[in-house]
C-alpha cells in the first residue's frame, strides 16, 4: 500500500526554502516607501510595519487570486468582483471586437490558489512512475 504524502509547498526542487517568506519579502521590498537604509528607532520601524500590514491586505492586489485584495478575499467580495470583471470585459469586446484577438482574461474564481502550482508535465512524470 502507497501513502500518499500531502502536496509541497515548496519550489519545485528546493527542499530549504519558505517559499511563503521569500514572496512575502519580496512584495515588502516592492512596495511603495520601502526603506532599505534601516529606521531611526523602533517605532518608527513600527509604524511602517503597521502601515505595510495594512497596505498588503487592503491595497495591493495579489496575482495569485486574481487582483483582488486579501481583505476583500477574506469578506467573500472577490466571487462578486471578479463576475462584475467578467461583465466588464466581456461588455468591452462586444463593443470594439476589432480590439480583441484573444479571449478576455481568466476572471473565474477558484477556490484553491498556490503559491508554485504544480505543472501538468510534473503531473504526468509523476503519474507514469507509479
Amino acid at each position: 500500500m502507497r501513502l500518499e504524502s500531502p502536496p509541497s509547498r515548496s519550489r519545485p526542487r528546493v527542499s530549504n526554502d519558505n517559499p511563503y517568506a521569500e514572496s512575502l519579502f519580496k512584495t515588502l521590498k516592492y512596495m511603495p516607501n520601502y526603506q532599505p537604509k534601516g529606521f531611526n528607532d523602533i517605532v518608527e520601524a513600527r509604524l511602517w510595519v503597521k502601515h505595510f500590514v495594512d497596505w498588503y491586505n487592503n491595497k495591493y492586489r495579489h496575482s495569485g487570486i486574481n487582483y483582488v485584495t486579501p481583505a476583500e478575499r477574506h469578506a467573500r467580495l472577490d466571487r462578486d468582483i471578479l463576475q462584475k470583471r467578467i461583465e466588464v470585459y466581456e461588455a468591452a469586446r462586444a463593443a470594439h471586437p476589432e480590439r480583441w484577438t484573444r479571449n478576455i482574461r481568466n476572471w473565474e474564481y477558484s477556490d484553491t490558489e498556490w503559491l508554485n502550482p504544480r505543472q501538468e508535465k510534473e503531473t504526468n512524470n509523476e503519474a507514469q512512475a507509479s
